[in-house]
Parts: structure tokens; C-alpha cells; sequence
């Protein structure tokens, strides 16, 4: 039976392969091989072709491949721009999404704060990410290769808890609708919980 994250999937690359642009590896920030375009999505290798999304070589219908449809219907020549970053409740019309947000993105991690600078190098790598330079420690990470974000944090001490900020790149919108950019935080901070937990 066709799940709705199926029945949707399906119906992105539909629209997007129908007349797809004639640059749409460059506006993926992709490499086309064959009838597929390749690249990297929350740390996977990523193949999207008119039918279906693949992540580490399994089709997926789930809603990391959702996230990535939406992002290839979104394909736009645009370059990414980093800075400068964005929180998230500075995108218009965040309102409703921001408690979610903060929770499923941000204070999911608080818990791994520790966990996480002791394996920054092993996440950056995962996400062809870079170093930040704010909090305690910070990191860029791209779980899209036209959508970056920023996490800054602080470790725990004697005053205070340990806290987790995540920002957008500065052109986000650009390349994905504002509820899918709450789901790419949230993903991305579940894959950052996976490889933690190892």
C-alpha cells in the first residue's frame, strides 16, 4: 500500500522531472550521473531520479526523503550564502513553528552537549562541515548541499545548563519552504543524536 510520504515524493519528482531545468544538477549542487543526480543529504550519499530518493542505497519513503524531494522541487541557480546567519524565529511567518522547532532541533541535543565536542570532528566529516567560531565550541554543518547551519554550544558548568543555538544560512528560504527548514534542523539534529550514540 502507498504511504503519503510515498504519494508525495513521487508526486515532487513528478512536477520536477516533468521539465526539469536544464541546469538542475547546479541548482542541486549535484552531480549527474546518468538519469540520476548524486549528492550528499543529512550526511548519506543521496540519488534522486524521476521515480524515487536514495539514501545510503536504499530507496527511501520516509521523511528525510520527503525533506530532499522538497529541496530538489525548491532547485533554484542561486549560490548558497552563509552569512549572515539566521535563528529561525527571524524567518516571517516562524511563529507557529518555533516551539517545535526549539525543541526538536535545539534542546534534543542539550542532553549530548558533552557527547558532541568530544566527537565534532567525526560529525563535521559526516557533514563536510567546518569549525564556528562562538559559544564553547560550534560548527557549520550541511545537511543539504545548498543549506547550511550553524550550531553553537555551551557546555554545562556550575551557574549554568548546557544550551544549543541553531541558525540558517543567510539565503535558506531560498532554496526550501519554512516548514521544510524546521524538518532539516530537526533531521540534522537526529543524525548529530545517531552518530553520538554510536
Amino acid at each position: 500500500m502507498t504511504t503519503n510520504y510515498e504519494k508525495i515524493i513521487k508526486g515532487n519528482l513528478s512536477k520536477l522531472f516533468s521539465q526539469p531545468p536544464s541546469r538542475l544538477h547546479r541548482s542541486l549542487g549535484a552531480e549527474r550521473r546518468g538519469e540520476s543526480l548524486i549528492f550528499r543529504a543529512f550526511g548519506q550519499d543521496c540519488s534522486i531520479d524521476h521515480k524515487k530518493v536514495t539514501l545510503s542505497h536504499s530507496a527511501g519513503i520516509d521523511p528525510k526523503s520527503l525533506i530532499v524531494s522538497l529541496y530538489a522541487l525548491h532547485a533554484n541557480p542561486e549560490q548558497l550564502q552563509l552569512e549572515p546567519f539566521k535563528s529561525f524565529k527571524d524567518f516571517q511567518g516562524s511563529m507557529p513553528y518555533q516551539g517545535a522547532f526549539t525543541a526538536n532541533s535545539e534542546r534534543v541535543l542539550v542532553p549530548y552537549v558533552p557527547l558532541i565536542k568530544e566527537r565534532a570532528e567525526e560529525i563535521k566529516a559526516v557533514f563536510d562541515g567546518e569549525n564556528g567560531h562562538d559559544g564553547d565550541f560550534s560548527f557549520i554543518l550541511y545537511p543539504l548541499p545548498k543549506i547550511a547551519l550553524y550550531y553553537i554550544f555551551y557546555l554545562p558548568d556550575d551557574e549554568f545548563p548546557a544550551s544549543v543555538t541553531s541558525l540558517f544560512c543567510a539565503n535558506a528560504l531560498s532554496f526550501m519552504p519554512l516548514d521544510g527548514l524546521a524538518d532539516v534542523a530537526e533531521y540534522t539534529s537526529k543524525e548529530i543524536i545517531r552518530l553520538v550514540k554510536k
